[in-house]
């Protein structure tokens, strides 16, 4: 179908601003990424409750959870991860426009993945923490064995053992989970967007 037979009704819906009212909240999208076994998921569950307790409406997007669903067409090749990563955003921004706060755990290995990520969501909207775990720490976890899958060649492109894992350089918050609780991973990152999703 050509894209000029296409006619967008946003203009018509209800704005931003209105859900955000309702819900009494900012919708903001807060993306967690690092390495696998960094803990993402976890903290993901945590600030989940957490914002939950403190009368937020969240919810996350898990990597895994999306990959069964959505993405279930997609593989682990630096490109099949950057369409994983925009059709992710685009969710995202979904609940967004909706009076959502999104807590998005992703691996989104490289800095030009994550800044795709950014520019769909917009700028001002994209929250960007770094769940940092040096690579010897994920794969002492392994929880779901794909470290030693790697190491054994029955995975290839596996990020931190064939394949780049890029760094933030300036995320707006960056949990150590070797050094700290989950629950304190949440409060952090729950004491920093406070400001920004409280209306």
């Amino acid at each position: 179908m050509a894209k000029n037979n296409i006619h967008p009704i946003f203009d018509r819906l209800l704005k931003r601003d209105d859900r955000e009212k309702m819900l009494n909240q900012k919708s903001k999208v807060i993306w967690m990424t690092g390495m696998s076994g960094s803990g993402k998921s976890t903290i993901a569950q945590a600030l989940e409750r957490k914002l939950y307790n403190e009368g937020f409406f969240a919810q996350v997007l898990d990597g895994d959870n999306i990959r069964i669903g959505i993405n279930n067409n997609l593989g682990f090749s630096l490109e099949d991860r950057r369409e994983n990563v925009r059709r992710i955003a685009e969710v995202a921004k979904l609940y967004l426009n909706s009076g959502m706060i999104t807590l998005n755990s992703f691996i989104s290995p490289t800095k030009e993945i994550r800044q795709f990520a950014k520019d769909i969501v917009g700028e001002e909207d994209f929250i960007e923490i770094y769940i940092n775990a040096p690579l010897e720490v994920c794969e002492a976890r392994d929880v779901k064995g794909l470290y030693k899958k790697a190491r054994a060649g029955e995975i290839k492109g596996f990020t931190g053992i064939d394949s780049p894992y890029e760094a933030p350089e300036n995320p707006a918050v960056e949990i150590k989970t070797h050094e700290m609780t989950v629950e304190e991973a949440a409060q952090k990152i729950f004491d920093h967007i406070l400001t920004e999703i409280k209306l």
